[in-house]
């Protein structure tokens, strides 16, 4: 039976997830302008028209748009997409024009736009470590304590006993790490190497697939290499340690992301799998359903997505500032506003195209193309 979250119970879902995540990400930036100096002018949680807001003593307007699925601050003399000196920023009053974006160093102005995906990171890695501390790490060795019959294990020729160190070259040590690695790689062929009573081996396997389904009615396909572990060891993290566990569970979602990404470039995953505000929507009511430790979850996850998004070379993102400024510190002049100006109009025509996909994808996943098809067949 599919249990399916109400409509309201999602939008609050959706809310609890994105609202928190987008102002902490513009927090970082307005805190790291605000230590060096530069005035903020707008602090906007959402686009479009504003439904309400204020303004505090220092001139910030810090205020609400009617579309929820973003937001920005908007820094003194910020008065093109390139944040570029213009006429308009050179008319400013000499003590007006030092509280601007562009009149800081460009370190300075590195470290303001670095500082939301920074933030976003920082929040992923406090929320995993309360999940250290509360459930502990698991360190399942990654051991076979059985070999399933007819699996991509069994027709490599793999035992009981063995012990995995590396899949496709990458070093494992837990069966958590190979679960990871190989469910992202369904009926794909994969390098395994693995120990033997102290002798290192190595077989080529035929990864096979599996697709499951959850209450929600969500089908998933995954990997498959047909080893049974060893029983489960999980161990309490104290407060020390839990930092570097946090840090390392997020290391290894990143390198999920990475491996996803490259996987839908090279055409084998599916540009389907790409989801969007929607379908970030329909999983939080999910999770919400299931209880607030599993909405907690998705929110550390959905802020290591955040973070790493943005510091993608992308223009109009924060790494696509990044990357200028990289360039920047290069050649020791910037680049010619010009040329900023339309890498950030192809960046913005992308970014567009980029939504239109995924809320293409997001629609698909609520069903409503095939409903459309069986309308019209």
């Amino acid at each position: 039976m599919i249990e399916a979250p109400g409509f309201f119970l999602t939008i609050l879902a959706f809310v609890l997830v994105i609202g928190p995540l987008v102002f902490v990400h513009e927090m970082g930036h307005y805190l790291a302008g605000r230590w060096f100096g530069v005035k903020a002018e707008a602090f906007s949680i959402g686009f479009g028209h504003e439904v309400f807001g204020l303004t505090d003593k220092r001139g910030t307007r810090w205020k609400f748009g009617w579309l929820p699925l973003g937001g920005y601050v908007k820094f003194a003399g910020d008065m093109n997409p390139a944040s570029q000196p213009d006429a308009a920023w050179l008319s400013l009053p000499a003590a007006e024009r030092a509280q601007t974006f562009q009149a800081q160093p460009l370190w300075q102005r590195a470290i303001i736009v670095a500082a939301g995906p920074a933030v976003n990171f920082v929040l992923a890695v406090l929320i995993l470590m309360g999940f250290a501390l509360a459930y502990g790490e698991s360190r399942t060795p990654a051991i076979a304590r059985e070999i399933v019959p007819v699996s991509a294990a069994a027709k490599a020729g793999m035992q009981p006993g063995d012990r995995i160190t590396a899949l496709g070259g990458r070093s494992v040590r837990t069966f958590d790490e190979v679960q990871q690695y190989i469910q992202l790689r369904a009926d794909q062929p994969l390098r395994v190497d693995f120990d033997r009573g102290g002798k290192a081996m190595s077989i080529n396997a035929a990864i096979g697939s599996q697709t499951l389904r959850d209450r929600f009615g969500n089908e998933f396909k995954i990997g498959l290499l047909g080893i049974a572990p060893v029983k489960p060891v999980w161990m309490p993290v104290d407060l020390v340690d839990a930092p570097g566990v946090a840090i390392k569970r997020t290391g290894a979602i990143v390198t999920m992301m990475v491996d996803s990404i490259g996987q839908i470039v090279t055409g084998r995953r599916s540009v389907s799998e790409l989801g969007g505000p929607l379908r970030i929507a329909k999983v939080s009511g999910e999770q919400l359903s299931l209880g607030v430790p599993e909405l907690i979850g998705l929110i550390a996850l959905v802020s290591i997505n955040l973070g790493f998004i943005n510091i993608l070379p992308v223009p109009m993102l924060d790494g696509g500032h990044l990357f200028f400024y990289a360039i920047e510190a290069v050649r020791r002049r910037p680049v010619k506003p010009e040329v900023q100006e339309w890498a950030f109009r192809g960046g913005l025509v992308a970014l567009l195209m980029l939504m239109m996909l995924v809320t293409f994808n997001d629609l698909g996943a609520f069903g409503l193309w095939k409903n459309l098809a069986g309308l019209i067949g």
